[in-house]
């Protein structure tokens, strides 16, 4: 047996080990090196954190307003499948009074129905009256007949909306589902942008929050009298008049809502993103404007930046992915990101998309 055992190999030794131990020591080194040089974050400069968190704001608003425009559809759908639901259920108990109707007729023909209607004739004691209520019966026959065609038609009525029904709650299952994603990437665009703001210090944190020289009061602008709407906060001095009364009345609720947190997703009367705030804003003003920046901006008459007058719509970005409300002076009201109160900030401190003034 000890015949067919493998050879006992043995250690290098001489040349061979030192080359071996040289190759090992020179591979642990690079491997070292590509670790650090792998798994080091570089520190960001306060300037980088600031223009990440920037973008990673930016892009949540985005998603923030797909959320919206999804959520208004999903509301949509909600009560459309809730209609069908209430019209299926009326549609039901009418259709089985009709069942119940035809029931009791049918019983009734079965129990006069043992005997033919010539023998009928001939027992019968008064056969003109026997005539007569033949003819009754046949019409009464032809009623069945389209009471049993009314029922048809109401089975066939109650298939097709539920039908309809069905595919509006798939259509609203895939916007719940839309939602969820949308929630999702919010939440991991907001983390990420959070993290990176505690690499700041305490003041310079603060002084991201209060760029631009963005304040939550009107304080530092001057005030010269009231709008014209009722109860409205004093105005900025030196600003041009609202060119309606609605207009007016738009301003002075955003000038109640300064200070109120930004909650994406929220249209007030606490807090607000940024779409949220303008609906409400002319909502106040009984104008109804959809949710979204990307509708709104298609609400009412476009105006020229040079054209600007308090209560229009200031969007900003490429895609239409925020907006606040112009109050004059280069100004606006806006409800600007997580951690940022609604506040007055001036419309040059993002790339100004366009303005649209509500009827």
């Amino acid at each position: 047996m000890a015949a067919h055992r493998k050879p006992r190999q043995h250690p290098l030794t001489g040349p061979a080990a030192r080359t071996a131990a040289t190759l090992a020591l020179a591979g642990a080194a690079t491997a070292t090196a590509f670790e650090g040089s792998g798994h080091a974050e570089p520190r960001l400069t306060p300037a980088q954190v600031k223009a990440k968190v920037d973008r990673l704001y930016q892009d949540a608003e985005v998603a923030t307003e797909a959320y919206n425009g999804t959520k208004e559809k999903a509301d949509d759908t909600q009560k459309s499948v809730d209609a069908m639901q209430d019209e299926a259920a009326r549609k039901t108990g009418r259709l089985n009074s009709a069942r119940n109707a035809l029931g009791s007729i049918a019983t009734a023909q079965y129990r006069t129905g043992g005997i033919a209607p010539a023998l009928q004739l001939m027992l019968s004691s008064d056969p003109q009256r026997y005539l007569d209520d033949a003819a009754f019966q046949e019409r009464a026959g032809d009623r069945t007949a389209n009471a049993v065609a009314g029922v048809r038609k109401q089975l066939a009525e109650l298939k097709r909306l539920h039908t309809s029904a069905d595919g509006r709650l798939a259509e609203l299952r895939d916007r719940q589902a839309e939602l969820k994603r949308q929630k999702e990437t919010i939440k991991s665009k907001l983390d990420s942008a959070q993290a990176l703001l505690t690499q700041l210090t305490a003041e310079q944190r603060a002084a991201y929050e209060g760029q631009d020289g963005a304040r939550t009061d009107a304080g530092s602008t001057g005030r010269a009298g009231r709008s014209s709407a009722p109860g409205a906060p004093a105005a900025p001095a030196g600003l041009l008049p609202a060119p309606s009364g609605r207009a007016a009345a738009a301003v002075a609720y955003a000038y109640t809502a300064l200070g109120k947190p930004y909650v994406w997703g929220a249209t007030g009367p606490s807090s607000f993103d940024c779409s949220g705030l303008t609906q409400a804003a002319w909502g106040a003003a009984g104008v109804s404007l959809p949710r979204t920046t990307y509708t709104q901006i298609n609400s009412g008459a476009r105006v020229a930046r040079s054209a600007l007058a308090p209560g229009d719509l200031v969007f900003f970005y490429s895609g239409i992915s925020h907006v606040g409300l112009y109050i004059g002076g280069g100004q606006m009201i806006h409800a600007p990101h997580p951690g940022a109160p609604v506040r007055l900030a001036p419309i040059d401190q993002m790339p100004f998309a366009g303005a649209t003034r509500p009827a």
